[in-house]
């Protein structure tokens, strides 16, 4: 009788401990820590998944090897960033006592050099990948403060048009330049259909099952 009595006082204590004001603060720190975990582990685990099974070679047993270690980096440093930022912010709003629009910069720019400054493969998609979002972002924000004129015509197909000659300029003639998991993707759909032996590894596989095994 006395254990479930124990836990239903614990879980009150917690619930109760979750509602004071003072401790918001902290509280949100660690449970940045915790969604910083979660998502990150959402996000690799199935791109890992995926990009293992595709273009690595090996047993099963280094494949998942690998799925895990990605898996964990990713969810790791993203947690690490959050409680850095985070933890940081408040600080800073408790230091001046009010909440400032470089305290979110500041906090970012030293979470960013901690833990994504580390020139790894988790952490160059990551940045690579919030770069390019950040161009969107700032050249909307651009328009919408009246630094540069809004587009009299649609400028996407313009945009898309040179990613992608850029891009693939790049993937012909300087494949060293580009990120190791894009360089897979594009041997895939560029080089490896330009080879093939007969019906099987036209249609069914990739590359005859002798040489996907070696």
């Amino acid at each position: 009788m006395a254990g479930p009595n124990l836990i239903q006082t614990l879980l009150y204590t917690v619930n109760n401990l979750l509602q004071q004001e003072k401790y918001k603060a902290a509280l949100a720190v660690l449970k940045g820590f915790r969604n910083g975990a979660v998502y990150g582990a959402k996000v690799r685990a199935p791109h890992a998944l995926v990009m293992t099974f595709l273009f690595k070679s090996g047993s099963l047993k280094d494949k998942l090897k690998v799925i895990l270690k990605a898996t964990y980096t990713h969810s790791r440093n993203l947690a690490s960033f959050v409680f850095t930022y985070k933890a940081l912010q408040a600080l800073q709003e408790k230091i001046q006592g009010k909440s400032l629009q470089s305290h979110s910069f500041l906090a970012a720019c030293i979470g960013g050099y901690l833990v994504f400054g580390d020139n790894n493969s988790i952490n160059s998609q990551i940045n690579m990948y919030l770069l390019s979002r950040i161009l969107f972002a700032l050249s909307r924000l651009a328009v919408e403060k009246g630094f540069i004129p809004q587009p009299k015509h649609n400028s996407f197909p313009l945009f898309a048009s040179l990613v992608w000659g850029i891009v693939l300029w790049l993937f012909e003639y300087y494949p060293h330049t580009l990120q190791p998991s894009l360089q897979s993707s594009m041997n895939y759909l560029y080089h490896d259909s330009n080879t093939w032996h007969d019906v099987s590894d036209f249609l069914i596989f990739n590359k005859p099952r002798t040489a996907a095994q070696n």
